[in-house]
C-alpha cells in the first residue's frame, strides 16, 4: 500500500513537472493572465470592472458632448433665423453689403448643419457602439467570474474530501497500531486463555484491514485532488482568466477605435466647414462700395433737373398787380413738392383724388421718371416670364389633347379642352397687359424738352395770372372792381374737401393780400375762397386713351380729344386741363398724365 502511494505521488510529481515545462514553453511565446496571474483572480475581477466603468465614463462624456453640439447647432440656427432680413428690408437686397450678410447667414446655417451632423454621427455610430460594447463586456465578465467561482468551488470540495480521507486514515492507522500492541501483550500473557488471545488477534486483523482501507481511500482522494488541482491551475482556471484577458483587450481595443472614430466624425465635416469659411470670406470680399453707391443713385434718382435761376424783377418797370403776382410766385415756388401742390402748413396737398385713383395707377405715373421706368421695366419682365410659363403650360395641354385624341383609352380630350381655353384666355390677357405696359414704357422714355422738373415748370407758370379755386372748384377772373364771374357748370366739383385735395391750388395762397375774398379754417384742414383771374394755358395736349372721370375733381375725355394744359403734373400723376364748352364756356379739371400727350408752349 505504501508502495502504491509512493508510485502515485511520483506520477503526480512527474505530471506536474511536465505541465510546468509545457507552460513555460508556451509562456515564452505568449504571456497570458492564465499562467502569469493564476493566483490574482480577485484583482483581475476588480481590474476588469474598473475598465468597463472607464468605458461607460467615455460614453457619458460623448453624450454630454452631443448635447453641447446639439445646443450649439440649435442656437446657431436661431441666430440665423433672428437676423434674416424682414420683408420690409427685401428692397435692400440689391446692395452688395446686404447680399454679403445674407450669404454669411447662409454659411453660418450650413455650419450649424455640420454641427448637427457631428452630433448625430456621434450618437448613432460612437455612443451606440460604446453602450453595446459595455453591455456585452459586463455580461461576458459576469459569466467568466461565475465560471471561475464554480471551478474554485469544485476544487475546494475535492480538497475537503481529501482532508476527510486523510483524517480517517490517520485514525484507522492509530487504531490498528493499538490493536497490534494489544495482541502482542495478550500473546505474551500466560494467564489468558487461548480463546481470549484469539479474540485479540481477530481485533488486530480487523483494525489492520480498516487501516488499509482508509489508506487506500486517502491515496485515491489524494490522486483525484492532485489531478483536479493540476487540471484547475493548468487548464480550467487559465481558460477563465484568458477569457477575462480577451474581454479586457476587447474593451481596450474598442476604446481606441471609438476615440479614433469620434475624431473621424469631426474630420469628415472639416472640409465642409472649411468651404463654409471660404464662403464667408468670399461674401466679405464681394462687398463693393462703389457698386452700392451706384445702386443708391439708381434707386433714388428722380430724373428731374435742379430749378433754374430765379429772374431779377425790376419793380420800376412793373405795374403793382404784376409786382404782387411776381412776389407771390417767387414766395411760393420754394414750397413746391414732388408729390403735392405745396408744402405749406395751412394748405392741403392734392392727395384726395390721387389716393382714390392710386389703386388704379398701373402705369406708375405717380413716381418720378427714373423710378417709373424701373417699375415699368420690372413689370414688363414679370409679364414676359409669366407669358413664357403660360405658353409652356398651353403647349403641354395641347400635346396632351393630341395624345388623348390619338388614343382615347388614355383619357378624354374634352377634359383638356376647358383647361386649354382657360390657358388661351390667360395668355391673351397677359399679352394685352404686356403691350399696354410696353406702351407705358415707351411714353415714359420720351422726355419733353420743356418739362425739366415740376418746380422749373412751375416757375414758367408764374408768368400767368394769379388764380384760386372757390369751394366749388371753379376758376374765375379777378377784376379790380371786385365783381365775380358766374361759376362754370362744368368746373371742378364744389366739395373742395380733404378727400378731393382740390381746395387750394398751387397759385392760391391765403393772406397774400389781393385776391383773397374769405378764409374758412376748420382745425388743420383750412380752405380758402378767393377771387381769381383765369390761368393762361402753358401748352396743349391730346388724349391717347379715353378717360371716365370717376373721381372728384377730374373731367372725362375721349381718345384723340385736344385740350389746353393750364397746370402741369406736379409728380403726382395728374395734369390740370381745360376744354371749351359751348354751354357754359369752359370745363376744367384733372386728367391722368399718362393718358395724354403734352406739348408745352415755348
Amino acid at each position: 500500500m505504501l508502495a502504491l502511494l509512493a508510485s502515485g505521488s511520483s506520477r503526480s510529481s512527474s505530471n506536474n513537472k511536465l505541465a510546468e515545462s509545457e507552460n513555460s514553453a508556451q509562456n515564452s511565446n505568449n504571456m497570458s493572465w492564465g499562467t502569469e496571474l493564476w493566483d490574482q483572480n480577485e484583482n483581475l475581477a476588480i481590474h476588469t470592472n474598473r475598465g468597463i466603468d472607464a468605458l461607460d465614463k467615455f460614453a457619458n462624456f460623448l453624450r454630454d458632448r452631443v448635447a453641447i453640439e446639439t445646443e450649439y447647432a440649435g442656437k446657431l440656427r436661431r441666430l440665423v433665423k433672428n437676423y434674416q432680413p424682414k420683408k420690409k428690408e427685401e428692397e435692400d437686397n440689391e446692395f452688395t453689403s446686404v447680399q454679403a450678410f445674407r450669404n454669411l447667414l447662409k454659411e453660418v446655417g450650413d455650419l450649424a448643419g455640420q454641427r448637427e451632423v457631428v452630433s448625430e454621427s456621434l450618437q448613432l455610430q460612437i455612443i451606440a457602439g460604446v453602450t453595446l460594447l459595455s453591455k456585452t463586456l459586463r455580461e461576458e465578465r459576469k459569466k467568466c467570474l461565475s465560471d471561475g467561482a464554480t471551478l474554485q468551488q469544485n476544487l475546494t470540495t475535492q480538497l475537503s474530501s481529501l482532508d476527510r480521507a486523510k483524517r480517517n486514515y490517520e485514525k484507522a492507522y492509530r487504531d490498528s497500531e493499538k490493536a497490534v500492541d494489544s495482541y502482542k501483550r495478550a500473546d505474551m500473557d500466560l494467564n489468558l486463555s487461548r480463546a481470549e488471545v484469539e479474540r485479540y488477534k481477530n481485533v488486530m486483523t480487523s483494525k489492520i484491514q480498516q487501516s488499509d482501507d482508509a489508506k487506500n481511500e486517502y491515496a485515491n482522494q489524494l490522486q483525484k485532488t492532485n489531478n483536479l488541482q493540476q487540471q484547475h491551475y493548468s487548464m480550467l482556471l487559465p481558460s477563465v482568466l484568458n477569457r477575462l484577458q480577451e474581454l479586457d483587450e476587447k474593451r481596450t481595443r474598442g476604446f481606441r477605435e471609438f476615440i479614433v472614430g469620434a475624431a473621424d466624425v469631426e474630420s469628415s465635416v472639416a472640409p465642409i466647414i472649411a468651404r463654409c469659411m471660404e464662403g464667408i470670406v468670399k461674401a466679405g470680399e464681394s462687398i463693393n462700395e462703389k457698386e452700392d453707391t451706384f445702386k443708391v443713385i439708381e434707386r433714388y434718382q428722380s430724373g428731374f433737373t435742379p430749378p433754374r435761376d430765379i429772374p431779377f424783377e425790376d419793380l420800376s418797370k412793373c405795374d403793382p398787380d404784376s409786382v404782387q403776382d411776381s412776389h407771390y410766385s417767387n414766395s411760393t415756388s420754394n414750397h413746391l413738392t414732388i408729390r403735392g401742390t405745396m408744402s405749406a402748413n395751412k394748405l392741403k396737398k392734392r392727395v384726395g383724388i390721387f389716393n382714390i385713383f392710386g389703386s388704379n395707377k398701373e402705369d406708375f405715373s405717380d413716381l418720378p421718371p427714373n423710378q417709373r421706368r424701373k417699375k415699368l421695366q420690372a413689370k414688363i419682365a414679370e409679364l414676359t416670364q409669366n407669358i413664357a410659363q403660360e405658353t409652356k403650360a398651353r403647349d403641354g395641354l395641347m400635346k396632351m389633347k393630341i395624345v388623348y385624341e390619338a388614343n382615347s383609352s388614355l383619357g378624354n380630350p374634352m377634359t383638356v379642352e376647358g383647361q386649354l381655353n382657360e390657358s388661351e384666355h390667360k395668355l391673351e390677357k397677359l399679352k394685352v397687359d404686356l403691350k399696354k405696359y410696353q406702351g407705358f414704357l415707351e411714353k415714359a422714355s420720351q422726355v419733353p424738352t420743356a418739362t425739366s422738373s415740376p418746380q422749373a415748370s412751375r416757375n414758367q407758370l408764374q408768368n400767368g395770372h394769379r388764380t384760386s379755386r372757390h369751394s366749388n372748384g371753379s376758376a374765375d377772373d379777378h377784376h379790380d372792381d371786385g365783381d365775380d364771374q358766374p361759376d362754370d357748370a362744368g368746373s371742378l366739383s364744389s366739395s373742395a374737401s380733404p378727400e378731393s385735395g382740390l381746395g387750394t391750388s398751387h397759385t392760391s395762397l391765403p393772406g397774400s393780400g389781393q385776391g383773397s375774398a374769405n378764409e374758412n379754417a376748420i382745425g388743420e384742414d383750412t380752405y380758402y375762397e378767393t377771387e381769381v383771374e383765369t390761368l393762361n394755358p402753358v401748352g396743349k395736349c391730346r388724349a391717347l386713351y379715353p378717360f371716365e372721370a370717376s373721381s372728384e375733381g377730374s373731367i372725362p375725355m375721349s381718345e384723340g380729344e385736344e385740350l389746353q394744359v393750364i397746370e402741369i403734373d406736379q409728380g403726382d400723376g395728374w395734369t390740370r386741363v381745360r376744354r371749351e364748352n359751348n354751354s357754359n364756356g369752359w370745363d376744367e379739371g384733372f386728367v391722368p398724365t399718362s393718358y395724354i400727350e403734352i406739348t408745352l408752349y415755348a
